[in-house]
């Protein structure tokens, strides 16, 4: 059985349990009706048992008369299954119908009252089981009085065969009710685990930024756990609030040390010792940059709330194209923007800004005279594509880009974290990235985020 699927264990267990249940139904019926017809054929083989005694007397020879035989046919017929035969204590088969032809039913000896009647399984002609009734009578004739044995018996095959008979009868219905069965165990699973499919439609809602927590709406026996998933969730939250609100603090704290470096650089500078003071502004300036690179890293890596990761990109793209073409690397450049749809996509406004601006800067850094932005959804994703113009990164070196401090042309400024925090981004939340080369020739990145649903 499979631990892994609560529906194939729920289905196994169902149709384990219809099948014994159908196959004791089935036994008992056909035990019952047995029990039934052997009832039945008893009390036929009573009612001719009592007309053959009714018909047998005594003549004034002391002979054993019998004034007319059972009316049934088959005891005319040999070997028919249906015999009666009449016993005094010294001959047996004294009078025997036609249908035991030479045979004898060989009755036991038993203590039985004049007037009573047993119940017997006794062989038959061809050694075949009979059911058998006997009764013992007196009769009286001249003085004197004479005990008979009276005895009529049938095949037992009669009742295997209306036993067979009502089991092929029977098989239909069974298997019409184990239909019926399986179809209700069908209706009772599926209703059985639509809570846990609420659940998941509920956890994708949160996913997807349309809720925060799951919904009271549940049977008593889901509840815990959705109180626990709640739980889980809170604490998610308090954990995301506190770090952003401890990166907050340390980038306060940071900020004072850097501008009174700073300070120390331009007071250097101004006691005539300006190389110093280069190296120290420039030291300055790359601890800057480092400590916000990752301050953001860490702000995507400790998560965000999902109820809030919703943003529209292209309006995001336009706001940081309009900013980047006031700047002396955007300014030279033209700028395509292939969508103008507005496009959602799941992240929080400044991940997606990071991500953005990181993208188009570093387009903008090597393009030699346009950058091309195109949005497009695609299902529950939405991928953004942008390419320039440059001149490009080598095959061999495509699979190097996004690693962290990684600069594949150091004439260039910069730290080599751009493209790293942008694998951050996308990786936080669950997104895709990849480069090639471009139509344009230059470097082409692809990036795949989760949409709004």
């Amino acid at each position: 059985m499979s631990r892994r699927s609560l529906r194939v264990r729920l289905w196994t267990g169902a149709l384990f349990s219809i099948g014994v249940a159908l196959l004791v139904a089935g036994m008992g019926l056909i035990t019952l009706f047995e029990r039934h017809v052997e009832r039945r054929i008893g009390e036929e083989l009573r009612v001719q048992l009592n007309q053959l005694a009714a018909a047998v007397s005594m003549t004034e020879e002391g002979e054993v008369d019998l004034s007319r035989e059972p009316s049934d046919p088959r005891f005319d017929q040999p070997l028919s299954g249906l015999y009666w035969q009449i016993d005094e204590p010294d001959q047996p088969g004294l009078l025997r119908s036609r249908s035991l032809w030479d045979a004898v039913i060989r009755l036991p000896d038993d203590d039985l009252e004049p007037g009573g009647v047993h119940a017997h399984q006794l062989p038959g002609p061809d050694g075949r089981p009979l059911l058998v009734r006997e009764r013992r009578i007196l009769l009286s004739a001249t003085g004197t009085q004479t005990q008979l044995r009276l005895a009529v018996g049938i095949e037992r095959a009669e009742l295997v065969s209306a036993r067979n008979d009502f089991a092929a009868d029977m098989l239909p219905y069974l298997g019409l009710i184990a239909l019926v069965l399986t179809l209700a165990t069908f209706v009772q699973v599926q209703t059985g685990l639509a809570p846990l499919e609420s659940v998941r439609r509920g956890l994708g809602s949160i996913r997807s930024g349309e809720s925060s927590q799951l919904a009271d709406a549940y049977p008593g026996e889901v509840m815990p756990l959705v109180a626990e998933v709640n739980a889980l969730l809170a604490a998610r939250a308090q954990a995301v609030e506190r770090a952003r609100a401890w990166t907050a603090d340390l980038a306060h704290g940071l900020k004072t040390p850097l501008s009174a470096l700073v300070a120390d650089a331009q007071r250097l500078r101004a006691s005539g010792n300006p190389e110093l003071a280069g190296d120290l502004e420039q030291l300055a300036e790359s601890m800057r940059r480092r400590v916000e690179r990752e301050l953001i890293r860490a702000r995507v890596r400790s998560g965000s709330s999902s109820h809030q990761a919703r943003v529209e990109v292209v309006a995001a793209i336009g706001r940081l194209v309009r900013t980047l073409e006031r700047t002396p690397n955007g300014e030279r450049l033209e700028w395509r923007q292939e969508s103008s749809a507005p496009v959602m996509a799941a992240l929080m406004p400044d991940d997606l800004m990071e991500l953005l601006g990181n993208l188009l800067e570093n387009a903008a850094k090597w393009a030699s005279a346009r950058v091309r932005v195109r949005v497009e959804v695609r299902g529950a994703w939405v991928e953004i594509e942008v390419g320039d113009d440059g001149p490009g990164v080598a095959e061999d070196q495509i699979s190097l880009l996004g690693r962290r401090g990684l600069r594949l042309d150091e004439r260039k400024d910069g730290s080599g974290l751009g493209l790293a925090i942008v694998r951050d981004v996308v990786d936080a939340y669950g997104g895709e990235l990849c480069f090639d080369s471009a139509p344009e020739g230059g470097l082409r990145v692809r990036v795949k985020l989760p949409g709004v649903v």
